[in-house]
């Protein structure tokens, strides 16, 4: 109960970790656009196009938002209906909100499924303080949901959840923690 209250109050940051995955997504939707016509899809044959060391910005004024996407590597499949990266470090600034970072090991996107898979330390952070660190995710862009079966902390100024599995609703923008749940509230916090 009190955890379902206090995602209630807390929502933000669950919405900004959600924004950040979407952002994701975007961005590598985006990336077949800017590949489509260039001289380098036409040199690199078998695996695909690698591309290393890469910075990409995207400004989406009429949604409030800007993100920036630097990876080690991206990796887009032949038929360019996969796309793998490496290394990665992932901005959201929407606009009147708080700004949100995810940094991981490793990411994959399947156009076909609308399903990105995320993996390896991933932390997010949000410059109003909370954040959120686990080793996997999965975001199914179809359904709306983020789901983990891992263990995942989430740390906010005055309390700390953790447990094993999240589920994440984006669409009713709500969130649970499945199994082996721990809720710490520090000394000197004030509940409403």
């Amino acid at each position: 109960m009190f955890l379902v209250q206090f995602l209630r109050r807390r929502w933000p940051l669950v919405g900004v970790g959600v924004l950040l995955v979407l952002a994701g997504v975007f961005a590598i939707k985006s990336g077949k656009d800017l590949l489509r016509d260039s001289a380098l899809e036409k040199v690199v044959s078998g695996e695909g196009i690698r591309l290393k060391d890469i910075h990409y910005t995207q400004e989406d004024p009429s949604k409030g938002m800007r993100w920036v996407l630097d990876a080690k590597e991206v990796r887009f499949s032949e038929d360019r209906q996969s796309i793998f990266f490496r290394g990665f470090r992932l901005n959201v600034r929407p606009t009147g909100r708080p700004a949100f970072h995810l940094t991981g090991e490793h990411g994959e996107y399947s156009r076909s499924s609308g399903q990105a898979k995320l993996w390896g330390n991933l932390e997010g952070l949000s410059d109003d303080g909370y954040r959120i660190v686990t080793e996997r995710m999965l975001f199914d862009e179809k359904k709306g949901v983020l789901t983990n079966d891992r263990p995942v902390e989430l740390f906010g100024s005055f309390f700390s959840v953790s447990g094993t599995g999240m589920f994440v609703d984006l669409r009713k923008k709500k969130m649970k923690i499945l199994a082996e749940v721990k809720t710490v509230i520090r000394e000197g916090a004030a509940l409403k």
